[in-house]
């Protein structure tokens, strides 16, 4: 019996859009992409939550998987700099998918998402947060509970031109699919289409493309934080109130949990950058963009411009 495994990924990048795409390729029948989120298992280079110690584990998240193909998304398999060659030497035949995001707008979207993580990140203003990073490369100002400083290191993420020559270099361009979240946005039906065909399945095949991934804000920090790191106290106040096997309270506890994160957020609009710093960034990251363009014999330098 032959073992699955996956024959494309998407690498990233992160908030370009990779959780839309892998739902809405996830509803292609013949296509599976396993339940769990972000394998993490080509980034070693990058600490992670690695959902797989060998590559059996890893191979076992898609055994489940009936399907002509089968893939998964890891975003920061962009930023890993070991991670094109080891899905190279796992597959060389692997299909690579990246999607590509203004700079500014992408780790405005970052920022607010670690805040929402609750450990992460603690600087709430996204412009103070990036500002602080030359410290937080030196150890300094890194929250209590953030187990990988290495995320706060945003100008990494989008380090694109390097990123996307890597992958390049290693699998050449016939095998790298680039998608620019600006297009997604715009059409779609026509992204999907050509990533079906790129992937190697049937392209007619027609879902709906509702908007995915909605930015969402905590109302309460203080209650986050204490829903992430529940006091010892309160779990032990938990055996007395939930007289049951551990592993049933762990599930009743999990669940209320959640709903009570449900509850603490909510959706809205992020707060606006300040113009002056956004033109900063932008002219900041005009370089890389240029270059960027080059490489995909794009013009995207109407990125930096206001």
């Amino acid at each position: 019996m032959t073992t699955k495994q996956p024959s494309f990924i998407i690498v990233g990048a992160p908030k370009a859009g990779t959780t839309a795409l892998c739902v809405y390729l996830n509803r292609h029948p013949e296509i599976f992409i396993p339940p769990k989120k972000e394998l993490n298992y080509f980034n070693k280079d990058i600490p992670a939550n690695h959902k797989a110690k060998n590559i059996d584990e890893y191979l076992n998240f898609f055994s489940e998987g009936k399907e002509k193909v089968c893939g998964e998304k890891s975003p920061s398999y962009l930023r890993s700099k070991i991670a094109a060659q080891e899905i190279y030497a796992f597959n060389p035949d692997t299909k690579i998918i990246i999607m590509l995001r203004e700079p500014v707008a992408l780790l405005h979207s970052f920022h607010s998402q670690l805040l929402l993580n609750g450990s992460s990140e603690d600087i709430q203003d996204f412009q103070l947060a990036l500002e602080a990073e030359t410290d937080r490369r030196q150890g300094k100002r890194i929250p209590q509970h953030c187990s990988h400083k290495e995320k706060l290191f945003y100008r990494d993420v989008v380090k694109f031109t390097e990123q996307v020559e890597r992958y390049f270099n290693t699998f050449g361009r016939d095998q790298v699919h680039i998608i620019i979240f600006d297009d997604f946005q715009k059409d779609p039906a026509k992204v999907y289409r050509e990533t079906l065909e790129f992937i190697g399945v049937d392209p007619t095949f027609q879902t709906e493309f509702p908007k995915k991934n909605a930015n969402r804000k905590v109302r309460n920090t203080q209650l986050q934080y204490l829903l992430k790191y529940p006091p010892s106290k309160i779990l032990e106040i938990g055996k007395f109130f939930i007289p049951l096997p551990r592993s049933m309270r762990r599930g009743i506890l999990q669940r209320i949990k959640n709903k009570l994160k449900k509850i603490n957020t909510h959706k809205t609009d992020r707060d606006a950058i300040d113009p002056e710093f956004k033109r900063k960034l932008k002219k900041e990251f005009a370089p890389d963009i240029e270059r960027l363009s080059g490489l995909l014999g794009r013009d995207l330098t109407y990125w930096s411009r206001d």
